[in-house]
């Protein structure tokens, strides 16, 4: 039995953190690493409020969903989280790379940041439920579309995504910032929300 649920008890936030980072660890390492201090900094910013868990029947972390809103994201933080876990050299050529990456901003569309599901919980349709929640979620804000990022070669994830009705919009090349991640482009993909998704 799997359940889903909004939010994210606070006993769990170290394992939430583990997961987002072997989900996103090998694209951001070379910015966020090393590991101990990206666990750190994970550990200190993600939103228990802007996530959706999926849990076992012993309430074991199986997957987790973030998303964003006008008032932050699941994993976003901001200089002063930076300089607590990386010192103030290391919180300024991080802050400038991300910025430059997430320089982004939607109003139309409710922004997914991240799903993540464990190594063994895979092909269980747990990324099917999440997604499905997040849909919901934005439903039930008033967003007409729903939009996600996905790195060019996660292939698994692409193929999911495209399974679920997301289409991709935009491919955006790392250029100059190509050494600082583990990839190359991302692709931008969009879903309509529709009263099915309520």
């Amino acid at each position: 039995m799997v359940s889903i649920r909004k939010g994210l008890p606070a006993a769990q936030h170290p394992a939430a953190a583990r997961l987002y980072w072997e989900a996103f660890g090998a694209k951001l390492g070379t910015v966020m690493g090393p590991d101990d201090r990206a666990l750190a900094y994970l550990a200190r910013v993600i939103r228990a409020d802007h996530c959706f868990t999926a849990q076992s029947a012993d309430g074991t972390l199986l997957g987790i969903a973030g998303f964003k809103s006008p008032l932050g994201s699941f994993a976003g933080g901001g200089p002063a989280d930076l300089r607590v876990i990386y010192g103030r050299f290391g919180a300024y050529w991080r802050s400038l790379v991300l910025e430059a990456l997430l320089d982004d901003v939607d109003n139309r569309r409710f922004l997914i940041d991240g799903i993540a599901v464990t190594h063994a919980a895979r092909g269980q349709g747990i990324g099917t439920a999440l997604v499905a929640a997040l849909c919901a979620e934005g439903r039930a804000r008033g967003y007409p579309e729903i939009r996600l990022e996905v790195i060019d070669s996660n292939w698994r994830a692409r193929a999911l995504y495209k399974r679920l009705g997301f289409v991709a919009t935009h491919t955006a090349r790392l250029g100059l910032l190509r050494p600082f991640f583990g990839f190359t482009a991302a692709i931008t993909m969009v879903r309509p929300l529709t009263e099915a998704d309520a």
